[in-house]
């Protein structure tokens, strides 16, 4: 299998990287992203090619389900946490964008499996930051898309509010220098949704905390 990925190495070696030697060689001394994009490792979602971006454009922070944890010290790993820091504090990116996408396996997970998943695995535990998204379900339509568009918009909300919670973005926030931003992507139909409304965000995440 990993043929061809070597393949595609080449492919890329002898063209793009030949072409572009000059603009990559810049890049390899300074990167100056415009975006953090906070987004999930399904394997259907291509940041760079949703919204046709060059190498250098975007700071990509990967996750299941692109969650944001609320900000807190203790404890050993935090590895969006980590990035947030980097990109934000030491790069100065000036946008941070939460892009959640239809079909997400875990927010599927939460809202099927909740009851039954084991509390001690990874998924679980990492999912049990937007555990109160489950609730906005309509149990008789799980079959529905639109149960989970739901589901899937409701955690981009969560992952908005929990980003104020980090003491260096709420500050940069309020004294206008970094922007905040959810996006929503239709894995079916490529629509792109924005989830911008704080009115109906904080809505949605109250319905989910009743």
């Amino acid at each position: 299998m990993s043929d061809k990925l070597l393949a595609g190495y080449q492919r890329f070696k002898n063209g793009y990287f030949t072409e572009n030697r000059e603009k990559l060689r810049k890049l390899a001394e300074q990167q100056r992203p415009n975006h953090i994009l906070i987004t999930c490792c399904d394997a259907r979602m291509e940041p760079a090619l949703i919204f046709d971006t060059a190498p250098g454009e975007l700071f990509v922070i990967r996750n299941v389900a692109n969650l944001v944890p609320p900000y807190e010290i203790e404890g050993s790993y935090h590895g969006t946490s980590a990035a947030l820091e980097f990109a934000v504090t030491v790069l100065e990116v000036p946008e941070i964008i939460v892009l959640g996408h239809s079909r997400c396996g875990g927010i599927r997970s939460l809202v099927l499996d909740s009851k039954t998943l084991p509390q001690d695995t990874f998924i679980a535990r990492w999912m049990s930051i937007v555990a109160p998204v489950a609730d906005l379900a309509d149990r008789d339509k799980l079959d529905d898309h639109a149960t989970f568009n739901r589901c899937e918009q409701a955690a981009v909300g969560y992952s908005l509010r929990n980003l104020m919670t980090y003491p260096w973005i709420k500050s940069r926030v309020e004294a206008g220098t970094l922007t905040l931003k959810g996006w929503h992507y239709n894995i079916f139909t490529g629509a792109l949704k924005q989830v911008h409304d704080q009115d109906t965000i904080s809505t949605i995440v109250e319905a989910a905390q009743d």
